[in-house]
């Protein structure tokens, strides 16, 4: 008897999971997102200027920030965040700027800063990975980053006393 050809039938099926800020099937080309403007086109989204029979559609930043669902949090903690503030939140604008260009997808949602706490939210985990990363390198500390599921989610925690 061939091992091979009986299989156990007690295994665990693992479920598919899917983002479902991003669509199931390919968006038609060229599309134009009616609310930031951003352009569908070769695959990918850009900043270009969109051609006059380009499609409506909302892209996933622009329904993640309509539904307030963050795809990355960043947690800003320790005496040195209030000492530094300006540089800090400076850093973190900048750092948006710079993927936006070439992500347009990634995007800080909100900034919300109380009792010497800054929480950072974002569309994006690539965003909120890099602004941790910018954030470490620029003044050290204490860097922590956990993925959710099918890393579709980000938490990241940076700290400075």
């Amino acid at each position: 008897m061939d091992k091979g050809s009986f299989g156990r039938k007690d295994r665990l099926l693992k479920e598919e999971r899917h983002d479902t800020y991003q669509p199931r099937e390919k968006l038609p080309e060229p599309s134009r997102c009616d609310s930031c403007g951003a352009l569908f086109v070769n695959g990918r989204w850009t900043w270009n200027d969109p051609p006059e029979h380009a499609r409506s559609v909302t892209c996933s930043a622009c329904r993640r920030m309509a539904d307030h669902y963050p795809a990355g949090t960043i947690e800003l903690l320790g005496t040195f965040l209030i000492d530094h503030h300006d540089e800090i939140r400076n850093l973190i604008l900048n750092t948006e700027k710079q993927e936006k260009q070439e992500r347009p997808m990634e995007r800080i949602m909100n900034i919300v800063e109380e009792q010497g706490q800054t929480v950072v939210t974002t569309t994006g985990v690539h965003l909120a990975r890099r602004i941790g990363d910018a954030l470490a390198r620029s003044y050290q500390g204490d860097l922590s980053v956990h993925y959710g599921e099918a890393e579709k989610s980000v938490r990241v925690r940076w700290q400075r006393q």
